[in-house]
């Protein structure tokens, strides 16, 4: 069951849900308007939203800007083997915004979804660095 929820304003749904499932190993959990879906991977649910007038997460405030993908805040996903999880994703069309980067606990690389969304994929290389410890 998920335990963390994160919301990603997106400009076309369906193009995100494909993305996020065929090529993320994500799971569709609903779809029950064109703004809006729900999806998980492990303890992650992924909340995903277009910009809309409509009320939801993808919703302006009332004296604020339009909601809009992209920025810099972003999850990361865990891999075993970085450079094979790129190539693959390379090979598919993928879109990146670096190159891989070693960092003091693992190394990196930053994915963008289809809006531009950023996505970390990160492989550790200290075992403290690894998810649910060593």
């Amino acid at each position: 069951m998920a335990s963390v929820s994160v919301r990603y304003i997106v400009d076309d749904v369906d193009e995100a849900i494909a993305f996020y499932r065929d090529r993320l190993d994500f799971e569709l959990v609903m779809h029950p308007a064109a703004a809006f879906a729900m999806l998980v991977r492990g303890e992650l649910r992924l909340l995903l939203s277009a910009p809309s007038v409509a009320p939801g997460g993808g919703q302006a405030p009332a004296d604020g800007p339009r909601p809009a993908p992209g920025g810099w805040n972003r999850f990361a996903i865990e891999t075993d083997d970085l450079d094979a999880t790129v190539a693959r994703l390379r090979e598919a069309g993928a879109r990146f915004r670096n190159e891989i980067v070693d960092g003091v606990g693992g190394r990196q690389t930053l994915l963008e979804d289809p809006s531009g969304n950023p996505i970390e994929l990160f492989q550790p290389t200290r075992p403290e660095a690894r998810l649910g410890g060593a």
